[in-house]
């Protein structure tokens, strides 16, 4: 599965356990994102914690739902793992060079 690199940037809360982190990005146009969920939603070896040293990088899992033409931007989105922004939105146009490509890059 392909990855969007990320920060984690903070802990938010040990409830709902096992911990609660927040992940941002910065889209194509220059927005910024945040997703919060459970931490083992973004990292499966158990790496994050409260008492980890934020920021740390990430990947959140995605699809490629869309190429542009340009040849430098895609449409993923983060639903494979049900991952959303704070407002709930989940494709997100991002520069190919943000992904991960199952471990290709």
């Amino acid at each position: 599965m392909d990855e969007l690199r990320a920060e984690v940037v903070r802990w938010v809360d040990n409830e709902p356990f096992p911990g609660v982190v927040e992940v941002r990005f910065t889209d194509a146009a220059g927005r910024r994102w945040s997703l919060v969920d459970k931490a083992p939603v973004f990292d499966a070896v158990g790496a994050l914690g409260p008492d980890s040293a934020y920021p740390l990088e990430i990947g959140v899992a995605c699809v490629i739902i869309g190429l542009q033409e340009d040849g430098g931007l895609v449409t993923v989105s983060t639903a494979p793992h049900g991952v959303t922004a704070t407002n709930g939105r989940d494709e997100f146009t991002v520069r190919y060079d943000q992904l991960d490509r199952g471990g290709q890059a």
